[in-house]
């Protein structure tokens, strides 16, 4: 029994799993309110003097012929009264009290009774009282429901699903022994490993073996991808890990991740692994609304599901968009639910940052309670410093409060009157800002939080009761917003700060994250191990201090592949890009641009600190070169417009073309022009945030707490800019080219000192000797 496999699954999982029908029904049926929620079960809980055990961990496990089935769960409560056991169920709710009785959801019966079975079968009770508490949210009242099971019945509803579920767990059973045997087999998918990629390889492999967290500054070349999911499948293999989740901020770096899956898969790897596609883009519908009503693919989907699952399960281990589409339509499922059920089979899971760490849409089966063993791969993670400062703030502005409050006079005029309160106090805060628009407190004002709070529970009563028109849609709106604003109350503590802000007829309050470290600890402590890697995670103290490691953790700083000799950095340190100088600067900067395209033809990139500053250079380099080939970015450029810039970037090209582009945007990370795509790269300015109230905010905090202010908001996040475009060079051995990077501050020290090792030796560069250091470069790089 000791060697059997075993398969594990939640009691809440188990009972909604088997026993789920009916419609998906997005309409509103009240806000879950989970912070609000675990405040209520500690309220109930300590309101017992005595007798009372709460959050018990239960655990029972059925011993199948081939493997364990173990369920498990957190009971609310177990309460001890004379002698007798209660076991207690505790549910939050909006509905009035008297519509709810012993059939109001069977559901909560189910997960209750298994919980009781388990204790039972424990201390071997023959009786056991089962209680379903119901907390009523808006009116702060209790009703109880109480029911006596003997030791049978409990021990029959048990069995009769966890046999249900037998067939499910048989699936993962085979799955996981024929899985583990492809994993021991496999091997690394390439003849050779790239320089620094075992060094990473086995970083990753003994980070997730030892429980740790791992940060890695792993250059461009090095195949981190590969060098990152490959060790973590091996220590799946080896039990180290059930479940691997690979995070990306951006598209093409989900796509990287799609493609080193399916290069193993090609080399006889067995893994189930999921691409998550945001609601709105793998609807099937012109527009997102999940009614039976309104969509076929909710109505009766809980019906189906379960049949979709086993026949995509019995056919596929990519589960890609475009296949999770075909069975759903097949199966007419909402594609979108049907992915979230599908991660709870999946082995590997690749997502947006989001759905692990957003406080509002994160995966809560895996990361609501104590987690599991999960090895988390967070790649670009230079990128998610800005991304959990975003999930971890949150904001109300003025406006919306005063026009619903003119629009609900009418419709409900309880309504109107406290979002009358509401307006009137974001009002008198607009009239605090003063001649500079703004004030700061390290508290939030106790008030606007009663009133969010009151303005929440009378917006529920009157969306229950009406569930369409425009009114109902912008209550619906402000609500959710509302409900987001609350949910980062409830998380603030000395990392935040609250800032009101008067713009144009506006007034916003803001509850603004400036440390997010704690916040993402926390998360990553219901993980196994987490990795963070990325090109340009320099310097490694302050990403391991911003992303919640710590001096245990492990960190890595791997050598670029390529050879330093196929590029030339230069610098022209004797420019100011300050904002003060830069009209200064335009035609000087032309210039240099010229000097560099007319060295070799080819395909350039010159990166600006803003647009302003790009077009203004623009115009002067187009109308002082005419007849080179330039061209610009714009803002809010689509899709299609993002290809036909990229198309300008042609292999062999005959003459010089010129891309202008801007330090962080769309076309400074994440994009491939191997070989001779591009062959320069121009940086103007060490691309610092521009100066505004939040960076100066950040600056404040971390001047007082670790005397970092400006490098923490300012230089840090600027040089990362840097370097991503810098990175955009050199993507392959064969590539070659030129850097060259033009501002002053370049030839500071503490610039320098954020400079990855292979950019040294690097060139001082004026007007008077650039040509003749690019084309000894050129001459050097071509054949004879």
């Amino acid at each position: 029994m000791d060697n059997q496999m075993e398969v594990k699954i939640s009691v809440r999982d188990l009972v909604e799993f088997i026993l789920r029908s009916g419609s998906i029904d997005s309409s509103f049926i009240g806000s879950n309110r989970a912070v609000e929620g675990t405040r209520i079960h500690q309220k109930i809980q300590r309101s017992f003097k005595e007798g009372y055990e709460s959050e018990v961990v239960l655990k029972y496990t059925v011993n199948y012929k081939d493997f364990l089935l173990t369920v498990e769960g957190r009971a609310d409560g177990i309460i001890h009264q004379n002698d007798m056991v209660i076991i207690d169920e505790i549910k939050t709710t909006t509905a009035p009290l008297e519509m709810i009785d012993e059939h109001f959801n069977p559901l909560h019966w189910a997960q209750a009774k298994c919980y009781a079975y388990i204790y039972a079968e424990q201390y071997h009770i023959e009786d056991t009282n089962v209680r379903l508490t119901y907390y009523q949210l808006d009116l702060d009242e209790i009703k109880y429901i109480d029911k006596c099971f003997s030791f049978d019945e409990l021990k029959t509803f048990f069995q009769t699903i966890t046999d249900e579920y037998y067939k499910w767990a048989k699936k993962t059973f085979d799955w996981n022994v024929e899985k583990i045997a492809a994993i021991k087999d496999l091997k690394f998918p390439y003849e050779d490993y790239r320089k620094g990629q075992r060094e990473m390889a086995v970083a990753v492999y003994k980070t997730i073996e030892n429980e740790k967290k791992l940060f890695a500054q792993a250059p461009t070349g090095i195949g981190k991808t590969i060098s990152a999911i490959f060790p973590a499948i091996k220590a799946m293999g080896e039990g180290h890990t059930s479940k691997i989740f690979y995070l990306t901020a951006k598209t093409i770096t989900r796509t990287a991740a799609q493609d080193a899956f399916s290069i193993m898969r090609e080399k006889g790897l067995k893994l189930k692994y999921i691409i998550l596609t945001a609601k709105e883009k793998i609807c099937f519908n012109d527009e997102t609304i999940c009614t039976p009503e309104e969509c076929i693919y909710a109505s009766g989907h809980f019906d189906r599901v379960n049949a979709a699952i086993d026949d995509i399960l019995s056919n596929e281990d990519e589960l890609s968009r475009e296949i999770i589409e075909e069975y759903a339509k097949k199966h007419r499922v909402c594609p979108f639910e049907f992915s979230l059920d599908l991660t709870l089979w999946a082995d590997a899971i690749i997502c947006d940052y989001n759905y692990v760490f957003d406080p509002s849409v994160y995966l809560k089966r895996f990361f609501m309670d104590r987690g599991g063993d999960y090895t988390v791969l967070i790649d670009e993670a230079h990128n998610l410093v800005d991304r959990s400062r975003e999930m971890f703030s949150a904001e109300l502005y003025k406006r919306p409060f005063l026009d619903l409050k003119r629009m609900m006079k009418e419709e409900s005029p309880k309504i109107s009157k406290e979002l009358g309160k509401i307006n009137k106090f974001m009002l008198d805060m607009g009239k605090l800002c003063g001649e500079n628009g703004y004030f700061i407190v390290k508290e939030p004002h106790e008030k606007i939080y009663a009133l969010l709070k009151t303005f929440m529970h009378l917006s529920e009563e009157y969306l229950l009761k009406h569930k369409d028109g425009e009114v109902y849609e912008k209550l619906l709106q402000l609500y959710f917003d509302c409900v987001s604003f609350t949910r980062i109350w409830e998380l603030y503590d000395e990392r935040y700060t609250t800032y009101v802000e008067k713009t144009d007829d506006d007034v916003k309050i803001k509850l603004f994250c400036l440390d997010p470290s704690y916040q993402l600890r926390e998360v990553l402590k219901k993980c196994r191990a987490s990795v963070f890697f990325s090109a340009t995670l320099l310097p490694m103290g302050y990403h391991r201090n911003i992303l919640g490691g710590s001096e245990e953790d492990y960190g890595i700083y791997l050598d670029s592949p390529f050879s330093i000799d196929n590029r030339r950095i230069l610098i022209a340190d004797n420019i100011s890009t300050r904002y003060r100088d830069r009209e200064q600067s335009y035609g000087v900067i032309a210039d240099y641009i010229k000097a560099v395209i007319s060295a070799k033809a080819g395909n350039y990139m010159v990166f600006f600190p803003s647009y302003q500053y790009m077009d203004a250079v623009y115009d002067v380099f187009i109308e002082r070169y005419s007849g080179i080939n330039a061209y610009a970015q714009l803002p809010g450029m689509t899709e299609k417009e993002r290809e036909k810039f990229l198309e300008f970037f042609r292999p062999n090209p005959e003459e010089s073309g010129i891309g202008f582009c801007v330090l962080g945007g769309i076309y400074s990370e994440g994009i491939d022009l191997k070989y001779d795509r591009l062959i320069g790269v121009i940086i103007v300015g060490v691309g610092l945030p521009q100066i505004c109230l939040e960076r100066n905010i950040i600056r404040e905090y971390f001047e007082e707490s670790q005397n970092l202010g400006y490098a923490y908001a300012y230089m840090y996040p600027g040089m990362n800019k840097v370097l991503q475009a810098a990175g955009r060079l050199i993507r392959s051995e064969e590539d070659k080219g030129i850097i060259l990077l033009i501002d002053d501050r370049f030839k500071y020290q503490s610039y320098q000192r954020l400079f990855p090792k292979e950019w040294f030796p690097y060139m001082r560069v004026n007007e008077l000797n650039i040509d003749r250091c690019i084309k000894n470069f050129w001459r050097e790089k071509l054949p004879d």
